[in-house]
């Protein structure tokens, strides 16, 4: 409620926009998305009750022109890669100034994309060096969520619940993050997160 308060007050800012519709869950969002057009969906990355990777992958499918930015807590340098290969046309920190908010806004409205120096230096590596990557970053984007959620101590029955999916399939995404990173197990997970700063609020 606080970060949409703010959101309220920062595109206030701007003559002529604003904020069509509001939405607390994906139910909400979806419902909003079916009875009216709107130029761009800001969506919090962290919504509790669906993954924001099937959110992003459910908007890019039924509306394919909407473009989706994400509005995050995380450094955009560890999450930004993995929103934009879900389907999100850019990725801004909450912490971020009001004009650079706006600006996000403008420029994914407009059909462009919005990364920070940091993302955009970090992405220019990813493809001048392929072979050079972290272990999260060998992670597609349900892979890097069942990560995170592993990170924060979630069970394999917790992490099933919150995608939506069987147990058996949430245990088939860990076996494949621990093939693709080398861990030996949840520890190393965790471990790595807190070193790397990956690990959800």
């Amino acid at each position: 409620m606080i970060i949409r308060r703010g959101m309220q007050l920062i595109v206030a800012k701007r003559p002529g926009w604003n904020i069509a519709a509001e939405a607390a869950s994906a139910e909400e969002l979806f419902a909003a998305l079916a009875r009216e057009r709107f130029d761009v969906v800001v969506l919090d990355l962290m919504l509790r009750d669906r993954s924001a990777v099937d959110i992003i992958a459910e908007v890019r499918k039924e509306h394919p022109s909407l473009p989706v930015l994400i509005l995050a807590s995380h450094p955009e340098e560890q999450y930004a890669l993995h929103a934009l290969r879900a389907g999100a046309r850019g990725y801004v920190q909450k912490d971020s100034t009001a004009d650079e908010i706006l600006d996000a806004i403008e420029r994914v409205a407009g059909g462009r994309t919005w990364l920070s120096p940091a993302a955009t230096e970090q992405l220019a590596q990813e493809l001048l060096h392929p072979h050079q990557k972290a272990p999260h970053e060998l992670l597609s984007p349900r892979e890097f969520e069942v990560f995170r959620m592993i990170a924060t101590g979630l069970t394999m029955t917790e992490i099933a619940t919150a995608l939506g999916v069987s147990v058996k399939t949430a245990s088939t995404y860990r076996h494949r993050i621990l093939e693709k990173t080398g861990f030996h197990g949840n520890a190393d997970i965790v471990a790595y997160a807190i070193e790397k700063g990956l690990r959800g609020r």
